[in-house]
């Protein structure tokens, strides 16, 4: 995690790094330059970077205040079946993607083009592959069908949840109402039940 450096008055790195953040999101990565971000605070680029010390910390810090959402999700899940703690997982990671939405957005649009970029994708690869041995181990305890590779479930669910950026504002609708559908429909399917 990247030490937090003392802001000048008016502005803090938080102020700086969301400020940034809506920019790559709008801009792009490659577009947006540390005058536009320092543009867009009414300061100087020497008060930016008195912040931080380049555009590719500012990207560092903000994939990483993603992945460290999940990664504290995941290790939150209490230690229950695979099955449970899968279920559990998939809705705190819709929490997650709520509360740091432009964060995730920007996360989920990065390609490897950077050392930041091929940090960020190996550090979601890491996530994926937690993702996998969960599903694998409901899997294994009859809790989730069998036929499918754990991997591409995997994929298929984070899909459903990563989609999120795309549709979900904070006006429409609760991120817990959003996340029971979710866990609902990738354990349930869409199909309708003989009793239901």
């Amino acid at each position: 995690m990247t030490p937090r450096r003392r802001g000048r008055p008016g502005h803090d790195q938080d102020a700086v790094l969301t400020a940034a953040v809506r920019l790559f999101n709008d801009r792009g990565y490659d577009a947006t330059s540390m005058s536009d971000v320092a543009e867009s605070l009414g300061i100087g680029k020497s008060a930016l970077y008195h912040h931080v010390s380049s555009k590719e910390q500012l990207l560092t810090m903000a994939v990483d205040r993603a992945l460290d959402g999940l990664f504290e999700a995941a290790a939150s899940v209490p230690e229950d079946s695979a099955t449970a703690r899968l279920e559990t997982l998939i809705r705190r990671s819709v929490l997650v993607l709520a509360e740091r939405l432009e964060f995730v957005t920007l996360l989920l649009r990065v390609h490897g083009n950077t050392a930041a970029e091929q940090h960020a994708l190996a550090r979601r690869r890491q996530f994926d592959r937690l993702v996998t041995d969960l599903v694998a181990r409901a899997q294994g305890e009859g809790g989730v069908r069998a036929d499918v590779d754990p991997a591409t479930a995997a994929r298929l669910v984070f899909g459903m949840v990563n989609s999120l950026i795309e549709w979900y504002r904070p006006d429409r609708g609760d991120p817990a109402a959003i996340a029971a559908t979710i866990s609902q429909l990738a354990f349930d399917g869409l199909r309708r039940h003989p009793d239901g």
